[in-house]
């Protein structure tokens, strides 16, 4: 086989410098040409992108604020838009050069092409520097001035307690209904959510249907018009009250709409809260469910709430068969708890010993979850004087002495132990609006003489988490740290117990010394917890990232 040459490559001298290119139509190498022909020409150098520090968006042109991480193609976008004379050339790559995050630089490298003599093709690669210039956009101006909202919605709720409210701002932080919101403002009855839209109050109404019983009215109030384009500028404010009858409740239903609802006991309890009322006979475990619509036809009120509520002892349960559930029906035998207590002989059998003493034979719903022993929450309707003319008219047969509500654990409430969770707040001081964070700033701002009562909603709400399961699902639970060691479940924040710290600065020898008797060990509870204390689980628990920070090993 022959060998063949290639053909000869002809070559000639750049015009320039002399060094043996190949023919082109310039006659010129590259460095020449690129010295010759400058095809960045026209195309900034440097460049400025406005950033909002607030809600950390960046401006994208025209009027555009987007949020944008760092280095991401988002940003590239922003940046690349920025730069005039990208239409002449042909752009084929762009990538970010690092920069300090505290320079405020961003540096971005770009390699375009262009034709520069004829089929000449000249590509050329440089860099851009922009600077982030500090601003506000007009969303974060508005929230910086004030009364500057457009939509408003009130919240009312007319109870003596705030725990709606607590497990209301719950299911919002959940379902992030709060992203929308300029500020919030509590009131006496409630709470005032304030947007600079009306669309975003509307989504707002919307939600709130959908998660608890509301009636909503809306109305609107004319600033200003313009008779030459025919515009106006409006106020616009939604009223939404919520239904005042809360879980675990006692309700009497008016006798004619508890022959509507199927006929049910008009004596009945409120065992579950959605965007319907789901009321329960616990003498028959019979269930109904109670719309807002229906409610605001005839509205009621409730004879008694959860403060209203008696501690009792279980003697004895006995299962009738029926169930529903998790509820079981059953025949309890109980009596006030502190019963059959030794009485000095001084003390004389008034009416209260004698209550004190007498067993209760009552009908419940809890046969599946109380035994003898254990202490439950009631109502005790034979020392009970209710303003309820729908009550009045009730036979004598028809309401029973005692109705049971949910199990208490006493031995468990008497030890301050931690606990391991925590929940979030749409507000962590009074002064930071619109923000999420660790503390309770919505509910309980008012301060002053309630807020101590306040307090103690928030410890109940904590108890109703802990002991309903399904209640704990429609919230966000966060894992709790650097707990402090005296901070329990005791009411009002459980507080810690000082006698021990001061029991400690006793000198026991010097005391033994003068004859004085030393001084008696601080009683211990003996009662062993309850084993089926519900407790949250780990896994219900969600990490809280927005306080997770650096640490030096």
């Amino acid at each position: 086989m022959e060998f063949v040459p290639p053909p000869p490559v002809h070559r000639v001298l750049c015009a320039d410098c002399g060094t043996p290119i190949v023919p082109n139509s310039a006659n010129l190498c590259v460095a020449c040409l690129r010295n010759t022909v400058d095809i960045t020409e026209g195309i900034p150098k440097q460049a400025s992108v406005s950033y909002c520090r607030n809600c950390e968006r960046f401006l994208s042109p025209p009027s555009t604020w987007t949020i944008a991480r760092p280095e991401s193609q988002e940003l590239l976008a922003i940046c690349l838009k920025k730069l005039k004379g990208l239409n002449k050339v042909r752009l084929t790559e762009a990538h970010f050069i690092w920069t300090e995050p505290h320079s405020k630089r961003l540096r971005v490298s770009l390699t375009i092409q262009k034709e520069v003599l004829t089929s000449t093709i000249l590509e050329q690669v440089f860099e851009i520097e922009y600077l982030v210039q500090y601003g506000q956009c007009p969303d974060c101006t508005k929230l910086a001035a004030k009364n500057t909202w457009k939509a408003l919605v009130q919240v009312r709720q007319k109870v003596p307690h705030k725990r709606t409210f607590l497990f209301l701002e719950q299911l919002i932080l959940k379902h992030g209904a709060q992203k929308d919101t300029i500020s919030v403002k509590e009131v006496r009855d409630g709470l005032d959510f304030f947007y600079s839209q009306r669309s975003h109050a509307q989504k707002m109404v919307e939600f709130l249907n959908g998660v608890v019983p509301v009636r909503s009215k809306a109305s609107e109030q004319l600033l200003s018009t313009d008779t030459h384009t025919n515009t106006a500028n409006f106020k616009y404010t939604y009223s939404v009250e919520i239904i005042p009858i809360c879980k675990d409740d006692l309700v009497c239903i008016p006798p004619k709409l508890a022959r509507q609802l199927s006929n049910i006991s008009p004596l009945t309890i409120c065992v579950r809260v959605g965007n319907s009322l789901h009321l329960m006979d616990p003498a028959t475990l019979q269930v109904c469910e109670l719309t807002s619509p229906v409610y605001w036809r005839s509205p009621f009120e409730s004879l008694a709430s959860v403060t209203d509520l008696v501690e009792f002892t279980v003697l004895d349960v006995e299962p009738s068969g029926a169930t529903r559930g998790k509820w079981v029906l059953a025949d309890a035998q109980v009596a006030l708890s502190g019963a059959f207590r030794s009485h000095d002989a001084d003390d004389g059998m008034d009416y209260e010993s004698a209550m004190s003493s007498q067993i209760f034979h009552t009908r419940t719903h809890l046969g599946g979850i109380l035994q003898p022993g254990d202490t439950a929450m009631g109502y005790f309707l034979t020392n009970a004087n209710y303003n309820s003319d729908d009550f009045a008219s009730l036979p004598a047969h028809r309401v029973p002495d005692i109705v049971l509500v949910k199990k208490a654990y006493p031995n468990r409430r008497k030890k301050n132990k931690p606990r391991a969770w925590k929940l979030r707040s749409m507000a962590k001081e009074a002064g930071e609006e619109g923000e999420t964070g660790g503390g309770r700033g919505v509910v309980g701002r008012m301060g002053g003489r309630d807020q101590k009562k306040v307090e103690e909603d928030y410890e109940l709400f904590l108890r109703e988490l802990e002991e309903d399961e399904e209640m704990r699902g429609a919230v966000n639970l966060y894992r709790a740290k650097n707990e402090k060691p005296g901070s329990g479940s005791g009411l009002a924040g459980g507080k810690t117990r000082k006698k021990a710290q001061f029991a400690m600065e006793v000198d026991e020898n010097a005391m033994e010394q003068d004859g004085a008797p030393a001084p008696a060990p601080e009683a211990t509870d003996e009662e062993e917890e309850e084993p089926d204390f519900p407790d949250v689980k780990l896994d219900e628990l969600l990490e809280d990232f927005d306080e997770m920070t650096l640490e030096e090993a």
